[in-house]
């Protein structure tokens, strides 16, 4: 096998999933995921042609997963050595203001993204883990970092700024960053090769909803605004995230109910958004239980379709209008009764839902979901965040 292809990476505290792109087609040669690192009992997960290859075995640290990454490779194929491996690809969740395009990861790049660890905690260690690993097992291959805040560095200042003091914004960085920026990237550029136009004419409207979720608006290819800010937890309702919410809420809880800092981050995390109205992040077990009478269950699909209807329109608002306005993620391409409901209220933008194009569109399916009248286009797009990422570090090694 003798083909361009770029290593996709995604390293977490306790994973690394990867995927073997070719950065033109985006035809995934080879995927895994390598989990429960640190832990006493890791799994390694390789699907080549189809075939699911699964290893049980001790993970220690982040150098571990990646010899086994390439053991796996090696064993079951393909052959990294008879690839044309031109970049290895690392998504990094935080890059401040620092970075608004891939980047070549050099050790001054490494240096700023610890730097920016305080305003992505939880994910950018675990990055920068990955990064040092892959550094060590492929020494000779570019490595280039992709951010997920970096489409959005586009965004003009009065979207990304907050009225908050000058300190705050000055010494801490406090501003709106946004995020699942690869995913907005792609959705966006491809609904307009789908539109027949070129993306520097569309007027896009983005959601992703799955179990993080955001909304962006994007002029001409370029982010102008976005649900998320300073952190994932701003905007949509998600899995276990609320999304927004009254600045004030942290001061009450406090006077209330005696509620640390370290209680209200954990709970707006892991203890919020679908969980936190129906006990489950599970949006298939939502609607069984909605079919049920479940008055929880209502009330939640309720709330997140209300907020996905308002980022919409407001993004409209932003951006003087809109072409066109597209689901994507996994119940954004998989939930025909939400896009209905967002869209049904949507109406008056001249938006005309086709039920059986938006029934039918699903399991992976792209396509077009109103009718030919419809002055403006709505579609399903799925994501694919790994051919993204794999198409800009190739373009970054061989501009």
């Amino acid at each position: 096998m003798s083909t361009r292809s770029v290593l996709v990476i995604n390293a977490g505290s306790s994973s690394v999933k990867y995927q073997l792109v070719h950065p033109d087609t985006g035809e995934s040669y080879a995927k895994g995921l390598i989990e429960r690192i640190g832990l006493p009992r890791g799994a390694v997960h390789h699907t080549v042609g189809g075939t699911t290859h699964q290893l049980t075995v001790v993970v220690p640290d982040h150098a571990a997963a990646m010899s086994l990454l390439t053991q796996a490779f090696a064993e079951h194929g393909p052959d990294l050595s008879e690839v044309d491996l031109v970049a290895v690809g690392h998504r990094v969740v935080h890059g401040g203001a620092d970075f608004a395009d891939p980047t070549l990861i050099t050790p001054a790049v490494l240096t700023t993204v610890e730097q920016l660890v305080p305003l992505a905690p939880l994910h950018n260690p675990g990055n920068l883990q990955g990064i040092v690993a892959a550094q060590e097992s492929f020494p000779d291959v570019p490595q280039v970092a992709i951010f997920d805040t970096a489409f959005h560095q586009t965004m003009p200042p009065e979207a990304s700024t907050y009225a908050v003091p000058a300190a705050w914004r000055n010494q801490y960085r406090v501003r709106r960053y946004g995020f699942h920026g690869t995913s907005h990237a792609y959705v966006s550029r491809r609904v307009a090769e789908l539109m027949g136009r070129p993306v520097e004419e569309v007027r896009t409207v983005v959601l992703h909803v799955g179990n993080g979720a955001s909304a962006t608006a994007v002029d001409g290819g370029r982010s102008v605004d976005t649900s998320m800010g300073l952190t994932p937890l701003e905007g949509l309702v998600m899995g276990t995230r609320g999304g927004d919410l009254d600045p004030g809420l942290p001061g009450h809880l406090a006077r209330v109910a005696g509620m640390t800092i370290e209680d209200y981050d954990r709970a707006l995390s892991k203890e919020s958004g679908l969980l936190g109205l129906t006990g489950s992040t599970d949006f298939r077990e939502l609607h069984a239980r909605r079919d049920a009478g479940d008055t929880d269950a209502e009330l939640a699909f309720g709330v997140v379709g209300h907020r996905l209807i308002r980022y919409a329109g407001a993004f409209a608002a932003v951006l003087g209008g809109v072409d066109a306005i597209v689901f994507t993620a996994g119940v954004g391409e998989n939930n025909p009764e939400l896009r209905a409901r967002v869209l049904d209220r949507l109406g008056f933008l001249g938006l005309r839902v086709d039920a059986g194009a938006n029934e039918a569109t699903v399991r992976g399916a792209e396509g077009r979901i109103t009718t030919e009248d419809s002055a403006v286009q709505a579609w399903v797009v799925p994501t694919n965040e790994e051919w993204e990422i794999a198409r800009q570090a190739a373009d970054v090694v061989e501009r």
